[in-house]
């Protein structure tokens, strides 16, 4: 087995109980100690029993769930960390329905547990840098896969499909995507300049939407898909779409379905896994990093399904 990777026996080994899961979670959290989440200061916390503390600044009690992804959620911690080990090292995503006979919950309630644990995946702002490959793509149902009453009849495209769009770091491989209302010029410009630094260098196809990015800051290239064109002189977008067919046959073969409302969340987590969840990296400190990200991103299931 690779150095750089674990199994779920040795993650079994690791964290058996809610305990050493707990104990995982606030060192990781609170590496100073523990920390009021309501307040933000460390200095006068009493311990009590059972994962509990108190404040004395603000008189709150509070555990390591608290301000966190895991708020109010009955599902053991230990149950939680397997679940986020699952969501990092499948490389297309685990469905509810797989990981609530992995971990003994009803299949609504791991279904919950994945949507909370994407919640986290989002939460990256650093910009992009250096050669940027750009380009979007269309996820949603497959015509033929429908029901005579739900097909469209509005011939191949983008009908009836969400668009996303893609932006990936070369030399890194690091990457940025989100679902976007439509293509035109304005909504990609806008994207480009929210995520990629100034002074890049962008490769593009040869579509509409990306002229005039050369006089916003950055130097383009494109390159000609619509004429057979897919490499010319270590211009391409093939990176960017590599991540698109890992996205699209995660979406169609794990979790068939995606609805545009949570989209993002599912963008999000494919995103997160080839950044943050690089087989490059050790497995703890893939896990490390999500865990890092969990603060301040507690998801409600009235939010979650408004």
């Amino acid at each position: 087995m690779s150095k750089s990777t674990i199994s779920t026996f040795e993650l079994f080994a690791m964290f058996p109980d809610q305990e050493t899961a707990r104990v995982y979670l606030e060192s990781n959290l609170w590496p100073e100690g523990p920390r009021c989440p309501v307040c933000g200061l460390g200095e006068r916390i009493t311990t009590r029993k059972d994962g509990f503390y108190r404040c004395n600044q603000c008189k709150e009690d509070f555990t390591v769930r608290t301000g966190t992804i895991f708020e109010r959620s009955h599902i053991p911690l230990h149950k939680w960390l397997y679940a986020m080990y699952l969501l990092l090292t499948a490389r297309k995503g685990i469905s509810s329905l797989q990981l609530s006979k992995e971990i003994g919950i009803r299949q609504a309630s791991a279904w919950f547990m994945l949507h909370r644990i994407r919640e986290a995946c989002g939460n990256d702002l650093t910009k992009l840098q250096g050669l940027i490959e750009i380009d979007e793509t269309y996820v949603g149902g497959i015509e033929a896969n429908k029901h005579e009453g739900k097909k469209l009849k509005a011939g191949r495209g983008s009908v009836g499909k969400a668009a996303v769009l893609g932006m990936r770091e070369r030399k890194s491989g690091k990457l940025r995507a989100m679902p976007i209302e439509n293509t035109d010029m304005a909504t990609i410009h806008t994207a480009v300049i929210r995520n990629v630094e100034a002074g890049s260098a962008l490769h593009t196809d040869e579509a509409s939407s990306y002229r005039g990015l050369a006089g916003m800051f950055y130097s383009h290239e494109t390159i000609n898909h619509g004429q057979g064109e897919y490499v010319r002189d270590g211009v391409t977008t093939n990176g960017v779409e590599s991540v698109f067919a890992v996205l699209k046959r995660g979406l169609i073969g794990v979790y068939h379905h995606t609805s545009k409302k949570h989209l993002g969340r599912y963008v999000d987590e494919f995103a997160f896994r080839l950044n943050e969840g690089n087989v490059a990296h050790h497995t703890l400190t893939r896990l490390e990093s999500l865990v890092g990200a969990i603060a301040g991103k507690r998801l409600t299931y009235k939010q979650l399904i408004h």
